[in-house]
């Protein structure tokens, strides 16, 4: 399921009341930085929560953050504008990680506009890492990549192929993210590059698994009542930080609690279901769609219809991360005020 959350319209003029300036970055003793990208979404404000504790931290994001900690950096532009390279020229010497999840997620966007923020823009971005020497990348993909298929392995490792956009259109531009990772990885192999592929994320993101969740009735296709793996989004937060360490390179698959069918994650809900035929579904769906009275288009179908579980033994053993929020955890946290 693919998050939907759309960044808001850029200025035309990026604001410059909340940015740093150029000029007293370049004369100011630089302390170790971490630039987040897409930190005024709600998982990155969870990111940026946790690091500036710890760390220096410049946000970049084309919507306005306005109950930023005073603490951190932050500027309001759109990572495809060479405003953003300003950002890496000043601090040049002081940034040592970017944390990427500037991803859009909105399948109502224009392809276009999809493909040039999504691949341009992180295009973009891997020029100013690979140029100024930045020594550490960690892009937040997704497990979605791989796709639900009614022939997938039980467990799918870092290595399986990439076929999500087979049925999915939207999901292309997030492997085409995920597949230019992988070419910097190897390209550059003097920035730790960090692969982050998580499991279905809950909790207060705006995304279509939670937004399923939300649902005070939950929709279900008859016959089908697939296995899967959620995902509370401390965790994510978790894996990220410990992405960040020295010597951390790498793909890893990042999963929750313990995998369990459909059904049982809606009844520990304790919602109602109301089960549909899937052409019935995807019919009823398609028009709802269209008429702007849903927010997930029909191919979402498919993740409550096949298997698309992932094996995540890599980021237990070589990432050290485990699961600190229990099943239960996760599954109320799409419901947390």
């Amino acid at each position: 399921m693919s998050e939907k959350t759309q960044p808001e319209r850029p200025s035309v003029v990026p604001k410059r009341v909340s940015m740093p300036s150029v000029t007293r970055l370049a004369q100011e003793p630089l302390e170790p930085a971490v630039v987040v990208t897409g930190i005024c979404g709600r998982l990155g404000r969870r990111v940026c929560r946790v690091l500036h504790r710890e760390t220096r931290v410049i946000g970049i994001d084309r919507r306005p953050f306005n109950d930023r900690p005073k603490d951190v950096e932050f500027w309001q532009v759109d990572i495809r504008r060479k405003k953003t390279q300003d950002i890496f020229r000043a601090g040049a010497a002081g940034v040592t990680a970017v944390v990427h999840l500037g991803v859009m997620h909105d399948p109502r966007a224009s392809d276009n506009e999809h493909h040039s923020w999504n691949v341009s823009g992180f295009a973009k971005l891997l020029e100013y890492v690979a140029h100024y020497k930045i020594s550490k990348l960690v892009v937040l993909s997704s497990a979605n990549v791989y796709g639900p298929q009614p022939d997938n392995a039980q467990f799918l490792s870092e290595e399986a192929p990439l076929l999500g956009g087979q049925r999915f259109a939207e999901i292309r531009d997030l492997i085409e993210v995920d597949m230019l990772a992988q070419s910097f990885f190897w390209r550059n192999p003097s920035t730790e590059t960090v692969i982050l592929r998580p499991v279905h994320i809950l909790g207060d993101v705006h995304n279509a698994p939670s937004n399923y969740l939300r649902l005070p009735m939950i929709p279900t296709l008859l016959g089908f009542d697939p296995m899967v793996q959620v995902i509370h989004e401390d965790d994510v937060v978790h894996a990220i930080k410990l992405a960040l360490r020295p010597g951390v390179r790498g793909i890893f698959n990042i999963a929750g609690p313990e995998a369990i069918p459909l059904s049982r994650l809606v009844k520990i809900l304790k919602k109602p279901t109301i089960p549909v035929p899937h052409m019935l579904g995807k019919s009823m769906l398609n028009r709802l769609y269209k008429l702007r009275l849903s927010s997930f288009p029909a191919p979402e179908l498919d993740h409550i219809r096949y298997v698309c579980m992932v094996d995540d033994k890599r980021a237990r053993e070589e990432l050290g991360y485990s699961p600190r929020k229990s099943l239960e955890e996760t599954a109320f946290a799409v419901d947390q005020p």
